[in-house]
């Protein structure tokens, strides 16, 4: 009786995760951000929590912190269309040291208009270098691109970049990473959260207050592919203080 019972309880926690993992979510329509909270009991904290990311960045108190500690390493990269994005996948190598913990980038993807904004400011695209350390905490530096000259860097995904969703291919000129970032910036930080479901809080966001640039060309390229827009709007800040 006692395993029946245990059978149907693994059953039922088996096919709840299975919906939270296939719950339907997208960025306008009946799926859209404002209703990503009522989709599935796993996304509750797009709607309850208090630490929500994108934000608007207005005021930020001066601190001095270190200077970000990054390292690159020449590898593999994989593009893929996931259905809400176009992410790169790359190998190990890549890290950042925040706080004395180092992170390593797991991949990085793109939104427009940007999701972040600068004293109520929107930007053409955002990248987002997602990075996680060894204990699972995850860190995520942000960059803004404004519309100007063609993007090199960004070249080498936007060459392969996969129209349809689900599509997958190894890239055959890696990105440099390291020419794709500033070569000079600082940043602002805040605690946050992811920016898709479930929107875990207690990202570290390092949000680069140096800007890139792509072309108007790259851009429409992009939003071509996402169909139009893919980002999420800026939460409140309840209360948190952004350090620069």
């Amino acid at each position: 009786m006692k395993r029946t019972i245990l059978a149907a309880f693994l059953t039922l926690l088996s096919l709840g995760t299975q919906a939270a993992e296939h719950a339907h979510w997208a960025y306008d329509g009946e799926a859209s951000p404002e209703h990503w909270g009522q989709l599935s009991n796993d996304f509750s904290t797009c709607e309850l929590g208090k630490n929500q990311s994108p934000i608007n960045i207005d005021h930020a108190a001066k601190a001095n912190h270190d200077k970000l500690k990054m390292s690159f390493k020449a590898g593999q990269q994989q593009v893929e269309n996931n259905g809400h994005t176009i992410q790169v996948n790359v190998s190990e190598g890549n890290t950042l040291q925040v706080d004395g913990m180092t992170y390593v980038m797991q991949q990085f993807h793109f939104h427009t208009p940007s999701e972040n904004m600068i004293k109520g400011k929107s930007f053409p695209l955002e990248g987002h270098f997602v990075y996680k350390s060894n204990t699972g905490q995850l860190a995520v530096l942000a960059l803004l691109f404004e519309k100007g000259k063609t993007n090199t860097e960004l070249e080498h995904v936007w060459k392969q970049m996969p129209e349809k969703v689900g599509e997958k291919e190894v890239l055959k000129k890696t990105v440099n990473v390291a020419k794709l970032l500033p070569k000079k910036f600082d940043y602002y930080r805040f605690s946050g959260s992811l920016t898709t479901p479930p929107c875990s809080e207690g990202v570290v966001w390092l949000v680069s207050n140096q800007y890139a640039k792509l072309s108007e060309n790259e851009l429409e390229k992009f939003q071509h592919v996402v169909h139009g827009h893919n980002n999420r709007p800026v939460q409140p800040l309840n209360g948190r203080v952004v350090i620069q």
